[in-house]
């Protein structure tokens, strides 16, 4: 491997499944050049673990990479405490790693060989398959379950990820390899916004997101994972269009917002990818501001409607004319 790798691993009471996860880190055929491991705070073994697997590593092979291990006495979040470990991390490429995963064996050389073949690329996310807990097979996948369609895969792979993204995240970290200077460009990141969304929105602004169909991590799908793929069922779609609008609206408006001000200005984003994320956070501030009286909504629901707002920016497209029109406040 000519170019450094780092692997930021991201730990909270990971005991479980973190030996497993990290036995596959350490057995990749091309193996990474450092390790950073950021604890938010475990109460468990987890950080023990972690120190158990590498002796016993370096004592079979000879060899480890170099390691990170950050403690975090008051626990940071999710997005702060990936932050904080891709911050750390000096690969010029590094790879986001969950606790409770497993990786193939070449997950970093298939990934660091996509980074090679595509100059400029900042990030780079796959497909995974779906684990229970025993890491069995599911029978799923992870674009499977987000319903990454064949249309929004093409529009990445031709350099209209930004047109996808703007609408909904389709990326999952635990799956993605970053360009160290991404981190820096995005860096500090917003709380508002979960931190491989982040990341992956604003290489998409930059026409430097890709994406790729093999599935290289094994995602292991359980009640304890802090941040998940849901289930598309017809129920679960129902519930979440006739659900309280409750904060989600205020919170995809100013998510919105804070968006479109990261990029006005920026060096390396054209005025196109401005304006539509302009438009994006105009479009969200109306919804956030629809009435609570269903009657009141419909003329405003319907100027957005007719203008073609919600299929290029709703996440849910239509459906989500539906869900403005009958959600109750």
């Amino acid at each position: 491997m000519t170019r450094p790798v780092s692997v930021a691993l991201c730990t909270f009471n990971g005991a479980t499944y973190i030996r497993r996860q990290l036995a596959s880190v350490l057995a990749q055929t091309v193996p990474p050049t450092q390790l950073v491991v950021s604890d938010d705070g475990s109460t468990d073994a987890t950080i023990a673990m972690v120190e158990e697997e590498l002796r016993a590593h370096e004592a079979a092979t000879g060899w480890n990479p170099e390691v990170v291990l950050l403690r975090n006495e008051t626990p940071l979040g999710v997005t702060a405490n990936f932050e904080q470990a891709l911050r750390a991390s000096t690969g010029e490429l590094i790879a986001l790693c969950d606790q409770d995963d497993e990786w193939e064996p070449r997950k970093l050389e298939k990934l660091v060989a996509m980074f090679d073949a595509r100059p400029g690329l900042g990030f780079l996310h796959t497909d995974a398959q779906l684990i229970d807990d025993d890491g069995a097979p599911t029978g799923g996948t992870i674009f499977g379950v987000l319903e990454v369609s064949e249309e929004d895969r093409q529009a990445v792979h031709s350099g209209r990820a930004f047109s996808v993204f703007v609408r909904r995240n389709i990326a999952t970290g635990a799956t993605a390899m970053v360009h160290r200077d991404l981190v820096a460009a995005c860096a500090p990141f917003p709380a508002e916004w979960v931190h491989d969304e982040w990341l992956a929105i604003q290489a998409a602004a930059r026409d430097r997101l890709d994406l790729s169909e093999e599935p290289l991590t094994r995602y292991r799908r359980h009640a304890a994972n802090q941040i998940g793929a849901g289930d598309p069922t017809i129920g679960h779609k129902i519930r979440r269009v006739l659900g309280a609008r409750g904060d989600r609206n205020r919170m995809l408006a100013a998510r919105s917002r804070i968006l479109a001000d990261s990029l006005r200005g920026a060096v390396d984003v054209d005025s196109s990818k401005v304006a539509l994320a302009e438009e994006k956070a105009a479009f969200e501030t109306t919804r956030a501001e629809l009435p609570a009286n269903r009657v009141k909504r419909f003329v405003p629901v319907l100027r957005l409607a007719a203008g073609g707002a919600y299929p290029r920016l709703a996440s849910q497209g239509w459906m989500d004319v539906v869900r403005d029109l009958f959600q109750p406040a």
